[in-house]
């Protein structure tokens, strides 16, 4: 896992000020939110450049893919417990919005 991610969110968690930025400019986005990869690449990977914590969409959803195992490793839940639980956590894209995986759409047929 790219550690950039872990102090990039232990930083965000902890500075008031850097989360009214990235608030900011998540509300000042033209895009869909429902677009979550678009939305990270666009208001959230921009704030951890500049404070030299680089990382990318897919070392997010490691992030939050380990995040959110890590929770729930020892207790078997159901879709909708998770789903409930999904509204309590600061995911940006685990259980959020659509994500751009075509294959979800494709049959393969054409």
């Amino acid at each position: 896992m790219n550690i950039n991610v872990i102090k990039f969110f232990e930083k965000y968690d902890s500075d008031p000020e850097l989360q009214q930025r990235v608030a900011d400019a998540v509300n000042a986005y033209p895009g869909s939110l429902e677009l979550r990869e678009a939305l990270v690449e666009a208001c959230l990977l921009p704030f951890a450049e500049e404070l030299g914590l680089p990382f990318t969409v897919v070392d997010l959803k490691v992030y939050e893919a380990t995040k959110r195992h890590a929770k729930h490793k020892d207790v078997e839940l159901t879709e909708e417990d998770l789903a409930a639980e999904d509204d309590d956590e600061d995911y940006w894209l685990e259980g959020k919005g659509w994500t751009n995986d075509e294959s979800a759409f494709c049959t393969g047929q054409h």
